[in-house]
């Protein structure tokens, strides 16, 4: 028979689990007020709570020049200039990331499932991957400008 008291923390239990299960453990962490400090506005939001810039606002998604794209939130080489195309999307997007430096988890929001892309380094959000990109690996890393900061060679 289950009383108030067991109810309570088997809801708890069920709500806490999953959260627990999720959470990776990244190299470089920062408090909330640090990430805030160190992040515009949209920044923030964009690689600390996963919300997505709106298409053709960032000027790095125009950006050919040769160089390297690294994550804003800990300066971690992310994507070469070289894997970079035009998806037509209003996005930077890439084919591949360099070795390494990404990491990927099922994005389950906007009732579908997807796969989201975080600095391996930081787990700042990037962006999702696509299976609609180009050749070689057929993938398109759609990314957020505002996670980036790119490096010309």
């Amino acid at each position: 028979m289950m009383n108030r008291r067991t109810f309570t923390l088997t809801a708890l239990m069920g709500a806490v689990a999953p959260v627990a299960l999720r959470a990776e453990t990244f190299e470089i962490t920062r408090t909330d007020a640090q990430w805030k400090a160190m992040l515009t506005d949209l920044q923030y939001q964009v690689m600390r709570h996963e919300a997505t810039e709106r298409a053709g606002t960032s000027p790095l998604d125009a950006n050919y020049s040769a160089g390297t794209y690294s994550c804003r939130g800990c300066d971690l080489a992310l994507y070469s200039s070289e894997t970079k195309f035009d998806s037509g999307t209003g996005w930077p997007s890439f084919y591949a990331s360099l070795q390494n430096a990404v990491g990927t988890k099922e994005d389950n929001t906007l009732f579908s499932t997807r796969t989201e892309v975080h600095c391996r380094r930081c787990g700042s959000h990037l962006g999702h991957i696509f299976d609609d990109g180009p050749k070689p690996t057929g993938k398109r890393h759609c990314l957020n400008g505002a996670s980036l900061v790119f490096n010309a060679a």
